[in-house]
């Protein structure tokens, strides 16, 4: 699951880089970012046959936050505000009380 949210957040960093463009559709950010999205969908198929949808909504959500986190504010330089901090905590904490409960 990590791995694909970590390919999600790849294909979210061309498009980002896409919407910078003038002219986004026509980028070759724009197809990069969607041919990666098109890739996924092998990965998805094989998840889906180990895990629940709960299992997977939680953990691909969790992850894909904390790695646009990390890409924002490593690479784009973003900044968080302490709300986003608190959610952040909060998925994090979603992420830990599903393996409690599974």
């Amino acid at each position: 699951m990590f791995v694909l949210a970590a390919v999600g957040v790849l294909a979210d960093y061309f498009l980002k880089l896409a919407s910078e463009r003038a002219n986004s559709a026509h980028s070759k950010w724009f197809w990069l970012g969607l041919s990666v999205y098109a890739l996924m969908a092998g990965g998805w198929v094989y998840v889906m046959r180990h895990l629940s949808f709960a299992q997977i909504g939680i953990v691909y959500s969790v992850s894909t936050i904390l790695l646009l986190i990390i890409v924002g504010t490593l690479v784009l330089k973003e900044t968080l505000r302490l709300s986003e901090i608190l959610g952040v905590a909060m998925a994090v904490g979603a992420l830990l009380l599903l393996g409690r409960l599974n």
